[in-house]
């Protein structure tokens, strides 16, 4: 018998991204109320053996969100204006933006810290204590920034459609039908979200960059950059165990505080954004009865 598959995806503008096994499916709702579907195969890459390697699996998955995530907004951006022929974008320019988008991220979320721990803490001479205090310096900027893009009106749409999305999994996962009236009486938080996944990627930061002990600057900027792999593939089999446990005590205490941070992320959505969410579950799982028939 096939391993239990688990359904997910992300919010995108105007519209909801589904992965399943094989394939993607991007709903997006078009200006005029109508639904654009678009199916694409899954690389081997994210679907082969190495995708369901213990900590080789979190690389793939978060490289796998990045390129099919970018690839996914820049369609929705697309119809969501009626240029559904201007989603195609090359590969050079598909990666510069990833490029730049990860150096962002790098630098805001984990060379900024590092300086301003080097600020405060200069005569910290504790590996753990200068972590400690950089890990909170780390979360602070961390939640700081989800709170200001919610100030943003366009993203306030994609919180609701990203409330859609886990509503419509965890209906989904409980057993319920494939309808917008099922999917209303589910959270809008789920274990496997994203904002999770870096929240255990804040923390995980904290005991790995203390195992590098207190180098000279560069090496410690150096750390900051290449050990994010390991940070992530650490994070990614922590997240899949605890949403594998979740009526474990101890689980649910630990995934608690990525829960909580979803409430930043995650809107309640109408009717017509749960329609879309549903549009594209429905239609990855029957994609996958297909494969598998």
């Amino acid at each position: 018998m096939a391993d239990r598959f688990y359904y997910g995806g992300q919010a995108v503008i105007e519209g909801v991204m589904m992965r399943g096994r094989k394939a993607l499916v991007t709903v997006v709702r078009r200006p005029g109320g109508s639904l654009a579907v678009a199916t694409q195969p899954l690389a081997t890459m994210y679907t082969g053996r190495l995708r369901k390697t213990p900590f080789v699996r979190g690389i793939i998955v978060l490289l796998e969100a990045l390129v099919l995530g970018i690839k996914a907004i820049l369609y929705s951006a697309s119809v969501s204006v009626e240029e559904e022929d201007g989603e195609t974008v090359s590969g050079g320019l598909l990666w510069s933006m990833l490029v730049v988008a990860l150096a962002f991220a790098v630098a805001l979320f984990f060379i900024a810290p590092l300086f301003l721990t080097r600020l405060v803490g200069h005569d910290v001479s504790s590996s753990l204590v200068f972590n400690l205090i950089e890990g909170f310096i780390r979360i602070v900027i961390f939640i700081a920034y989800l709170k200001l893009i919610t100030l943003l009106p366009d993203l306030k749409r994609v919180f609701a459609y990203h409330g859609a999305e886990h509503k419509t999994v965890n209906a989904y996962e409980a057993g319920a039908p494939l309808s917008v009236e099922a999917a209303k009486g589910y959270s809008t938080a789920h274990v496997r979200c994203g904002t999770s996944f870096l929240f255990v990627v804040m923390v995980i930061a904290i005991i790995v960059f203390s195992l590098v002990g207190l180098p000279s600057l560069w090496l410690m900027v150096l750390s900051r950059i290449v050990l994010i792999p390991v940070i992530a593939a650490v994070a990614y089999e922590i997240n899949y165990f605890g949403a594998r446990h979740t009526n474990n005590v101890v689980v649910r205490a630990v995934l608690a505080p990525g829960l909580w941070l979803q409430s930043l992320t995650t809107r309640e959505p109408d009717d017509g954004q749960l329609e879309v969410a549903v549009s594209a579950l429905k239609r990855v799982v029957e994609l996958d009865q297909l494969e598998a028939a």
